[in-house]
């Protein structure tokens, strides 16, 4: 059956079973060669990793290629620098070119890369250290790195892992690999027309070889040798450092070479999830819509009953008398427009909140429709930064609005803090740990000329657009509040139980944290472990399901919590809804004891610093939720402005309509993708066995 004659409905499901899986654009040209073409291979930095004997990552700083105690191959007139992307400088990566000679079509079997090196006790330390933590070398043609074919036990499939081992633990000894065994493979395009779409490294260590050719022969031999290369830490050791090449043609597509590094690990986990936290979503979503649909549609009705039959006191004896005891939140509603303590800093964290959501969602959705394809290194962190620098706009817009709401009066300091505030504490946090990585002499450390672009960036772009937005929010009229605060503030009663502010938080918190823990793991897993995340798709559900779940978390508590007579709602709200940051940040912990053991406190000082920096924007971000949704939420029906009540209305009408409404639609759509995306991935899993 062609495509444009499917029903409607049928490609409706299609369409959606792509989105869960991430699909991608190539992002780049390819490149065609002809047979006899030089083909570069440029190399990248080396990053710690996991192996089948060592489970977990031992260290978290990556080195250049040519750090002199390696002593590998430079090319004749010296390596040169590919330029590289923003995100993929700020991510650590410096590629480099070398002096590897592969020529499209022509196999090479033995071929030295230069002379012999000689390593010296401190190198050979150094080197061993790097192997005994399972550094992995990467290296890169046409883009693909090189990598090995690992096999999935659950599903019985083969999958790439970019990056090859500098060496091997036997026998409680450090072995060097010092000669690599390259598969590429090449698919034709055209006549005379080949392009690069696969590349494997079988890295082995081979004490014999020796370079046996001169000038520009390069020839060797020994490199099948039996003996392996160790490094002596009390003597010098000589090295050379081989490789063979081998072309296989291969009838894999250009527009699908990177199918085998995008593989996906136990794809039920993450169903699993999504269907747990959608039942979660719709539990809540009937809570809300229970508490304040039917409890305080009948409240209103009851009192707009008093209020026709004229009974105005409602300590008088009639028969609804116990009117006044059934909730506490009637008797709070000449305090909740009174402004919380300290509004600005409320205002600048919420105005921030709504430019990292803004440039979390826009980045997720970019990735989700294939715009940062792998094959674009740093693409991701790129857009991210442009995106957030964009929204300043959006940030000064809602920090204006709140502001304004709690009748602020230090506006000035509101158009400085608001484009500052953060971005300086961000800045801050991650100039002082990029000095550890500095001092440690590795590769990740960010250039200082690329801080100044950084700041450049936010001075130009995020500045003017945030002032502008702030000035449109101050400009933009505000509604009076429907009902007059009183003049003496209300005693507040002492809160226990859950009720109280920590234990309320962590209630709250654990459910949103509850969406997102499955993608957490292997977000962190690409952060620390040198991974490839793609599965974009997965990731958007989980973020959707989030923002429902903290949205309805926290109506529920601030409900709960003007039951109890307490009125200081607005700070409650965004501790409620950023609750979920503590437990990312206690999750990556739990990550660090379980998949991460560091040999030096500079490592674990920049764990810490980078997982509590992270937490913090999460908890910004998340915390927003409550607090902009009412301020920026349409006013309540001109029926109750009248009614003595009118103020808690206010603030009912917008949650109503939201838990009814919005919430119920965006929960519907949520759970009809995951639904349609199963159903459709097992047909075509069927068709395609049977195919």
């Amino acid at each position: 059956m062609r495509s444009h004659e499917l029903p409607a409905s049928l490609a409706l499901l299609l369409l959606s079973s792509r989105l869960a899986q991430g699909f991608y654009l190539p992002g780049i040209t390819p490149t065609n060669y002809r047979i006899g073409d030089l083909v570069p291979l440029n190399v990248n930095k080396l990053t710690p990793s996991q192996s089948e004997r060592d489970t977990q990552t031992r260290s978290v700083f990556s080195f250049d290629y040519y750090y002199p105690a390696f002593h590998f191959c430079q090319p004749e007139d010296g390596a040169e620098y590919i330029s590289e992307s923003l995100g993929s400088i700020l991510f650590g990566d410096r590629i480099l070119t070398s002096p590897f000679e592969l020529h499209l079509g022509k196999n090479e079997t033995c071929k030295a890369v230069c002379d012999e090196q000689e390593l010296e006790p401190r190198d050979a330390k150094f080197v061993n250290k790097r192997i005994w933590q399972n550094y992995n070398l990467n290296w890169l043609v046409d883009g693909l790195p090189a990598g090995q074919p690992y096999l999935d036990p659950t599903t019985n499939t083969e999958y790439y892992q970019p990056g090859f081992a500098l060496g091997e633990i036997k026998n409680e000894i450090p072995q060097l690999n010092n000669h690599h065994d390259i598969y590429i493979d090449y698919h034709q395009a055209s006549a005379d027309q080949y392009r690069v779409v696969g590349i494997l490294v079988e890295p082995k260590s081979s004490a014999g070889s020796r370079r046996v050719g001169s000038g520009d022969d390069f020839s060797a031999d020994g490199c099948d040798s039996g003996k392996p290369v160790v490094l002596s830490e009390k003597g010098n050791t000589k090295v050379t450092y081989t490789y063979s090449i081998y072309w296989r043609p291969s009838k894999t597509p250009f527009a699908t070479r990177w199918d085998k590094y995008l593989h996906v690990y136990d794809a039920k986990i993450h169903w699993f999830s999504l269907i747990n936290s959608a039942v979660i979503v719709m539990f809540l979503i009937g809570m809300v819509g229970t508490v304040l649909g039917r409890t305080l549609r009948k409240d209103i009705a009851r009192y707009n009953r008093l209020d026709q039959l004229g009974l105005d006191d409602l300590n008088g004896t009639s028969v609804e008398d116990g009117i006044q005891e059934d909730s506490g939140w009637k008797l709070v509603h000449g305090d909740v427009f009174r402004p919380p303590k300290n509004p600005l800093v409320l205002s600048v964290l919420v105005g921030n909140g709504a430019q990292l959501f803004m440039m979390a969602g826009f980045t997720i959705a970019f990735a989700v429709v294939g715009f940062l394809s792998p094959s674009n290194r740093g693409s991701l962190a790129t857009v991210m930064i442009l995106l957030y620098t964009v929204f300043g706009f959006v940030g000064g817009y809602a920090s204006a609005r709140v502001y304004k709401s709690f009748r602020g009066e230090k506006w000035k300091q509101l158009f400085v803090y608001t484009p500052s505030a953060l971005p300086a504490l961000v800045f801050g946090t991650f100039f002082l740990l990029n000095l550890l990585v500095w001092a440690r002499q590795s590769s990740g450390a960010v250039p200082f000329t690329t801080m100044l672009v950084i700041v450049g960036i936010w001075f130009i772009i995020s500045v003017p657009l945030s002032i502008l937005g702030s000035w449109f929010g101050f400009r933009q009229a505000q509604a009076d509040p429907p009902v007059r605060t009183n003049q003496i503030p209300r005693q507040i009663p002492q809160a226990s139980g859950y009720l109280r502010p920590l234990p309320s938080m962590l209630l709250v918190g654990v459910l949103p944290f509850g969406a997102i823990f499955v993608e957490l793991y292997f977000i962190m897993s690409s952060l620390w472990s040198s991974r490839i995340y793609y599965m974009f798709g997965f990731l958007f559900l989980c973020y959707g399901l989030m923002i429902v779940t903290s949205a309805a978390c926290a109506i529920l508590m601030i409900y709960f919590v003007l039951c109890a007579e307490n009125y200081h709602w607005q700070w409650r709200a965004f501790g409620s809804s950023g609750a979920s940051a503590g437990y990312v940040f206690a999750y990556s912990l739990l990550y660090w004891a379980r998949m991460l053991s560091f040999s030096s406190w500079t490592g674990g000082m920049l764990y810490l610093g980078y997982s509590a920096l992270l937490s913090f924007m999460w908890f910004v971000m998340s915390g927003k939720f409550e607090v902009s949704s009412f301020y920026t939420a349409p006013d309540a029906n001109d029926m109750f402005r009248n009614h003595w009540l009118c103020g808690l209305l206010d603030i009912c009408a917008p949650y109503l309509r939201l838990a009814q409404g919005r919430l119920r639609s965006v929960t519907f759509l949520y759970l009809f993708a995951v639904l349609a995306t199963t159903t459709t991935m097992a047909n075509l899993d069927v068709v395609d066995r049977r195919a």
